[in-house]
């Protein structure tokens, strides 16, 4: 689906990759709906807009709250006329704790958000996209979704919630007018474990050549956006993502033993 004229809703829409879709897709002629929970973070993706900050709606909502979710329609709608596609980038880590030391507040915290809102998001804006002549959904998985990372059990699992449930959409839908992408990130340079929370159980020093090899913020919108364009099935954004993807594929515990490997020093074992 072309964003040209469309109206596209972006969740986790304050910083990271979700500003970066929002300034890509205004930057294509889209229309924007950009969701998220913080006013001040929202606030400076308007500013980064600058003049196509006409064509962008802003939208504080709680996407573990499935009540804020069902009224976002109305306001989108009041605002842009329609609802054309969702882009459903909203997501949180967990502390780099294994399973056993994770607190279970943390767990559904994770799960609500990653997954759940994901759900909501979905749920409530299919019938729309339904009526339209065209439509699209993507949903942002993980590379953590399909290989699991020592330390991120829990997100991974969200995260392969996600996955598994659009390629059931994408079943599903495919006689309709709405297309449905997956995207497996690999990294990517943002502040998810800033906004996570989790900022004190990482390694915070790591070193610029490490944090060079990541795919910045805009790099992984344009892929992103590109995938929604093209209708992609699947997208995997960075290297990583891609050599891990067909490592896992040819022998698994290689490449669990290899991630275990890597991620080492980032577990707090306590």
């Amino acid at each position: 689906m072309k964003v040209l004229d469309k109206v596209i809703i972006v969740t986790g829409a304050g910083g990271g990759i979700g500003r970066e879709l929002v300034l890509n897709l205004l930057s294509k002629g889209a229309r924007v709906a950009a969701v998220d929970i913080n006013r001040d973070a929202l606030e400076e993706t308007i500013t980064q807009a600058g003049e196509k900050r006409n064509k962008l709606s802003t939208h504080i909502v709680n996407l573990t709250e499935r009540e804020a979710v069902e009224a976002l329609p109305d306001q989108v709608i009041a605002h842009h006329g329609a609802v054309d596609g969702i882009i459903n980038n909203a997501g949180i880590i967990q502390p780099f704790v294994y399973v056993n030391d994770l607190d279970m507040d943390k767990i559904k915290l994770v799960m609500d958000i990653n997954f759940y809102g994901t759900l909501y998001m979905t749920k409530t804006f299919l019938p729309y996209l339904l009526k339209r002549p065209v439509g699209h959904i993507t949903n942002i998985s993980s590379m953590g979704g399909f290989l699991p990372v020592p330390g991120q059990s829990i997100y991974g699992a969200s995260k392969a919630a996600v996955k598994l449930m659009t390629e059931g959409l994408q079943a599903e839908l495919k006689d309709t007018n709405v297309k449905v992408t997956v995207v497996f990130p690999g990294g990517v340079g943002t502040d998810i474990m800033r906004n996570s929370g989790v900022e004190g159980s990482t390694n915070a020093n790591a070193s610029e050549q490490d944090i060079s090899k990541l795919l910045t913020p805009k790099e992984a919108a344009e892929i992103i956006v590109n995938g929604m364009e093209t209708d992609q099935y699947r997208v995997l954004a960075g290297k990583d993502s891609k050599l891990m993807d067909k490592l896992y594929r040819l022998s698994p515990k290689r490449a669990v033993g290899l991630i275990a490997k890597n991620m080492k020093n980032l577990i707090e074992i306590k």
